[in-house]
């Protein structure tokens, strides 16, 4: 091993830093960059604003990104009780469930931001660590998951990467209608 290779390996004895793991961290990267930044220089008012219809605000939106991340990346551990029945939550359930999606009173863009960065340390380590990309769990109950179908660890975590994609650019919309600014262009 060199200097500036990295001390550890995955299953077949690929270095952690090349290969589909390096391919896997350098996407959740870039994706989680790019929600990020769509904060930048606001305020705690600014990133709890609604300017769509919807009820999403940038604040709300890290905060859904670093719950869905942090679910997926236990379900890979833990399998599908990690994620709780969804067939079975009540309207109290679902009621908490939609204040992910806001700031809350109290919180703070700083405090979801280290949240978020907190969340993504642990799948980085994750996938770094995972002794197998394949190993597969059941999905958990859910209407808008196929009954029996299986994930692989690696699936989860290109659904993070998709999820994370598709959350970054709704931020993307919200930052513009907020006061012009973009993370692109």
């Amino acid at each position: 091993m060199t200097v500036n290779e990295p001390a550890t390996s995955d299953h077949a004895g690929t270095p952690a830093g090349s290969g589909e793991r390096a391919d896997l961290l350098a996407m959740l990267a870039k994706t989680r960059h790019f929600l990020r930044l769509t904060t930048r220089d606001l305020t705690d008012e600014q990133a709890g604003r609604r300017t769509t219809a919807s009820e999403l605000c940038l604040g709300g939106l890290i905060k859904h990104v670093t719950l869905t991340e942090r679910n997926w990346a236990n379900f890979i551990v833990e399998g599908p009780s990690a994620m709780g029945d969804a067939t079975a939550m009540t309207e109290a359930d679902w009621a908490a469930w939609a204040g992910q999606f806001r700031m809350l009173p109290g919180e703070t863009l700083a405090g979801v931001l280290a949240g978020y960065a907190e969340v993504a340390r642990r799948t980085d380590e994750l996938v770094a660590g995972l002794p197998d990309l394949d190993v597969t769990w059941p999905l958990p109950k859910a209407p808008w998951f196929e009954a029996g179908a299986r994930w692989s660890a690696r699936r989860a975590l290109m659904h993070i990467i998709a999820e994370t994609a598709q959350h970054a650019g709704h931020a993307d919309i919200i930052r513009e209608s907020l006061d012009g600014a973009k993370s692109m262009g």
